[in-house]
């Protein structure tokens, strides 16, 4: 399977989101979608992120764009996620990793040598016509939602 790259037409997608709703690309026409893959709901790494992304929603509103979170974790560890740190952002469970591979973001990675398979903190901006705008793949965590930001609000 290729990896989407920027001007390609996102894969599509249908997912159980935290409110207990399927959502898929298509529910986003017209919008701008931030679509981001991370590792495991309530770590470190990832919950810093969530919580920037929340920290700007309204930002991101005003540039017509919505943010959906997609890692393996149940919709179940997604709602207790949510609650325990406030977040408002979307979250979806992919708990097979389909669309995760779809998107190039489940990928070797190597921890004191040892080497296992995970998913890749990325993320897409996506246009209104389901085209990908932009990728960020190996996403370090600080200074990365100010960047999505600023290209989403390029696109508006």
């Amino acid at each position: 399977m290729t990896k989407p790259e920027t001007g390609d037409k996102a894969p599509d997608f249908s997912l159980a989101r935290d409110d207990g709703k399927t959502v898929s690309l298509s529910d986003y026409a017209g919008r701008t979608l931030v679509l981001y893959f991370y590792p495991k709901d309530d770590t470190p790494g990832c919950t810093k992120q969530a919580l920037g992304f929340t920290g700007r929603v309204k930002d991101f509103e005003e540039a017509g764009a919505v943010i959906l979170g997609v890692s393996r974790d149940t919709v179940a560890k997604h709602e207790k996620f949510k609650q325990k740190h406030e977040l408002g952002i979307d979250l979806a469970s992919d708990p097979d990793g389909g669309t995760i591979e779809a998107y190039g973001s489940w990928v070797e990675k190597s921890m004191y040598g040892k080497k296992y398979m995970g998913i890749d903190r990325s993320t897409f901006l996506i246009d209104g016509k389901g085209m990908v705008r932009e990728i960020w793949r190996k996403v370090k965590v600080p200074g990365h939602v100010d960047a999505v930001l600023e290209a989403a609000r390029a696109l508006s």
